[in-house]
């Protein structure tokens, strides 16, 4: 499979790395607020928040930023109320595509979220008309050249995991939802490096793009990752790396 078909959100780099950075606190800060309302303020007891926490130190979020974002959540501190919504809908060349919401708005992030299936080719469709495509997963892909796959699957011999395999050189590490933070743990205590760590939803399968439908499916996630409610996109295409480096030169 290319290295181009991420099931996780797809990360492409542009404008102001401050502004970008100041977007993604903003999304993560919303992430650590709904998990402390939904589950509490204790860590260890709920998942969700120490995932969300986790990746705010891994971004170098300040320690008061997540404090407050907790007390926002637990009702310590007043703050925004905000509602989880997931849109479905399929993108050009009929890729299948999940956008995963927080928003203190409904009416807003709905149209926000239909203009830009528009604009760039798609259709938002109905609850449940993609869904069923994707499997909610634990998904860790540790860094080349820090171990090989036998030694992680040894290493994991009796965590709750489902597969593991080599891809250019990476390790990918794939568990259920609720096998993910031990396994995510031992890892980390080993003191690997972790170029993704995340729950996620991975496609059953995939659909190949040419270059002018894999850059306008391009252009819509890039668009729908931009708008500020908006936590994660999730796709199943795939562009092969001849094409996607085509695509790469006429930007």
């Amino acid at each position: 499979m290319s290295g181009h078909s991420k099931w996780a959100t797809i990360k492409r780099k542009k404008g102001s790395l401050d502004a970008k950075r100041g977007a993604l606190f903003t999304k993560i800060i919303r992430e650590i607020t709904v998990a402390a309302k939904n589950g509490g303020d204790d860590i260890t007891a709920n998942p969700r928040l120490r995932t969300a926490v986790a990746k705010a130190k891994a971004n170098n979020m300040p320690s008061d930023n997540i404090e407050r974002a907790i007390k926002k959540g637990t009702g310590t501190l007043e703050g925004v109320t905000y509602e989880e919504i997931q849109y479905e809908g399929y993108g050009p060349g009929g890729v299948a595509i999940m956008v995963s919401c927080l928003t203190d708005n409904r009416n807003r992030t709905t149209a926000e979220v239909r203009a830009a299936f528009t604009k760039h080719g798609g259709n938002l469709g109905e609850t449940g008309s993609v869904g069923y495509l994707f499997n909610r997963k634990g998904y860790i892909l540790i860094e080349a050249g820090q171990t090989d796959e036998d030694t992680v699957m040894e290493l994991l011999m009796d965590c709750n995991v489902e597969d593991i395999k080599t891809e250019d050189g990476n390790i990918e590490v794939v568990t259920p939802p609720d096998g993910y933070n031990e396994v995510h743990d031992v890892l980390i205590n080993k003191g690997f490096k972790l170029i993704e760590d995340e729950i996620t939803f991975i496609p059953q399968t995939s659909i190949t793009l040419d270059e002018k439908k894999g850059s306008q499916c391009l252009r819509l996630i890039e668009t729908l990752e931009d708008l500020d409610d908006v936590q994660n996109v999730y796709s199943n295409y795939d562009i092969p790396d001849d094409v996607m480096m085509k695509i790469s030169e006429a930007q």
